[in-house]
């Protein structure tokens, strides 16, 4: 084996060596409820057997995820310590746990390049649900410009046909898209997503026939809808060179078009994208030269705290693959997590009966009033 990730110092140790043919990174970006993690999980089924994904997984917030991811940011930042020890919602809580990733981010593309090496020739990353904690901040920056600059970097953005047959909801859709791909500056590839519950050619149909959005823009009669119709025109230029392939990731239809999408995507990268971050490379390597060197430590009122996260090597029980552990931030046991989780139900089923009680208390006290209101009632009759 590789030597132990506790070796890996903060400095790029791969940035010098240029940018490599693999792993070919590709981010999964996508709205709330689009179908990202079974998205994800079908594309690793396909493409398993030819390409070996290395799977990564940085949603900090999620219960489960349906497949095995070799590095998970869930076992390197806890997220609900993060969220009450930062007093922070849900979103605050992602994006903390995100910037906590990213102080790793030397070691995490270390690991990247390690799987490289051991025939994985691609590295699926699931990002967050909340498509604007990753897209917009610092991290979900950080993360996207440091694969770019050391490997073949594609973004697949999982769009919902069945939702987006609303105009203005696919309007939306279509703006955002835009956003990410100016922002991040890499081959764009839309996957439509949810075939099986309605077929994408009306979404064809409104990219490339401006008359037909039109159309179906009239039936609406909404404020924004003149909004809508003033931004259609402006995307025409977007939609000219936008990659676009329909699946459906509960059933897996249209994943071997995808595959074949992703390599055009790929070879992007090496002609028109890749000179760009090579020029990138070139000045973060003239800046390590002549910039201050990273410190270990950071003095704090004459105590040396320590910078970000520890790392070790995984269990033994893991195999070969190699995952981001924090010790520090982990449960001592699962039995915790358990405890927590049951004292979680305990409230919600005690709030629930206290609910329920309040309505049939409700219930029964109006039904007093109307009998003795229908009592007085009969009284009052002669």
């Amino acid at each position: 084996m590789a030597e132990g990730v506790e070796s890996i110092k903060l400095e790029a140790l791969s940035l010098s060596e240029g940018i490599r043919e693999s792993p070919v990174c590709i981010l999964v970006l996508g709205m709330a409820g689009s179908g990202k993690t079974t998205f994800t999980q079908k594309l690793i089924q396909h493409a398993q057997e030819k390409f070996n994904p290395y799977v990564v997984n940085l949603d900090p917030a999620c219960r489960e995820v349906p497949y095995a991811a070799h590095v998970d940011i869930r076992d390197t930042v806890n997220y609900r310590e993060v969220m009450k020890q930062y007093q922070l919602g849900p979103n605050g809580g992602i994006v903390t746990a995100l910037n906590m990733f990213t102080t790793k981010m030397a070691q995490f593309a270390e690991l990247v390049r390690r799987a490289g090496e051991r025939g994985h020739k691609w590295c699926v990353i699931d990002t967050p649900g909340q498509i604007e904690v990753f897209n917009w901040s610092a991290s979900g920056s950080i993360i996207t410009e440091g694969l770019a600059t050391m490997f073949p970097t594609i973004v697949v953005y999982v769009m919902d046909v069945e939702r987006s047959a609303c105009p203005t909801t696919f309007m939306s859709n279509m703006l955002y898209a835009c956003s990410i791909l100016y922002k991040t500056r890499l081959p764009f590839l839309v996957a439509l997503n949810k075939i099986d519950l309605k077929d994408c050619g009306f979404v064809m149909d409104w990219m490339t026939d401006f008359e037909a959005f039109q159309e179906a823009q009239e039936e609406e009669h909404s404020f924004v809808s003149n909004l809508t119709r003033t931004m259609s025109l402006t995307l025409d230029t977007f939609y000219e060179n936008l990659r676009t392939c329909g699946v459906s990731a509960k059933t897996g239809v249209g994943f071997t078009q995808l595959l074949t999408k992703i390599l055009e995507s790929v070879d992007e990268y090496e002609t028109d994208y890749k000179p760009v971050y090579e020029k990138k490379r070139q000045e973060r390597l003239a800046e390590s030269a002549t910039g201050p060197k990273p410190v270990d430590h950071v003095e704090e009122d004459g105590h040396a705290v320590p910078l970000g996260l520890s790392l070790q090597d995984p269990p033994p029980h893991t195999g070969n693959s190699i995952f981001l552990m924090a010790p520090s931030l982990v449960p001592e046991s699962a039995e915790i997590e358990d405890e927590e989780e049951m004292e979680e139900d305990a409230k919600g089923t005690a709030e629930e009966q206290n609910f329920h009680s309040f309505v049939q208390n409700h219930l029964t006290a109006q039904q007093s009033k109307r009998d003795k209101l229908q009592q007085e009632q009969e009284q009052a009759q002669p």
